[in-house]
């Protein structure tokens, strides 16, 4: 059995911080051209397409904080658990700059953190499964302490899209890539990072269109 990779607090820290940036840095990028297009007189004809790429960047930015804020921070969520109904709108305002549908099947309850964070890296997963469109399904299992996710990616061959497990997201995901995690892997190696801190097993499996990802207690698994 290959050993898992063990990160340091500040080594975690940094890859994630690297990996909002990453995140952040074309939409905020864009909305800097359009104010600068906005601010320009020669660009006076670019009025209209500069604040409907402001807008559209805005847009982003702002799902992609909120996600980071969700998954990778602390939150400003008082206490140790996580409402449901937070990251189903969180999830909405992701899918909303995605090319898949979101399809939420959890009905409101409170998660550990750490299970809520894991839900949301997980749906980040899903979607670049289905890059170019399709339907994510998410559905919740369990009682309290006991929780399990199913999230099913399924594209439409007949939209020209396709399903796919992203590439090298499984040993990231084990937490075993053989060249090292770094902040290009970092997202999905946290993740597996929070399987393993809950006692879950995450699975993934690929069949035609349907790409099927799990987390579920260890031992039933």
């Amino acid at each position: 059995m290959v050993d898992v990779i063990e990160l340091s607090a500040p080594d975690l820290a940094a890859m994630l911080c690297s990996r909002v940036c990453h995140d952040l840095i074309n939409p905020v990028g864009a909305i800097g051209n359009g104010l600068q297009a906005l601010n320009d007189p020669a660009q006076e004809n670019m009025q209209d397409i500069a604040r409907d790429l402001i807008g559209s960047a805005s847009k982003q930015a702002l799902a992609k904080l909120e996600f980071a804020r969700l998954a990778y921070g602390a939150s400003s969520t008082a206490g140790t658990q996580f409402d449901t109904r937070e990251c189903e709108r969180v999830a909405k305002l992701l899918f909303d700059i995605e090319k898949a549908e979101l399809e939420w099947g959890i009905t409101p309850v409170m998660v550990a953190k750490n299970k809520g964070k894991l839900l949301m890296n997980m749906l980040i997963i899903a979607a670049g499964a289905v890059p170019r469109g399709g339907n994510v399904k998410v559905t919740m299992d369990g009682g309290p302490d006991e929780e399990s996710f199913t999230i099913v990616a399924t594209s439409d061959a007949e939209k020209r899209q396709r399903t796919l497990i992203p590439s090298g997201v499984q040993p990231l995901l084990a937490g075993n890539p053989e060249e090292g995690v770094d902040a290009r892997g970092i997202q999905p190696f946290y993740t597996g990072l929070l399987a393993r801190m809950e006692g879950l097993q995450l699975d993934m499996v690929l069949d035609d269109v349907t790409l099927t990802f799990t987390a579920k207690p260890a031992a039933s698994a």
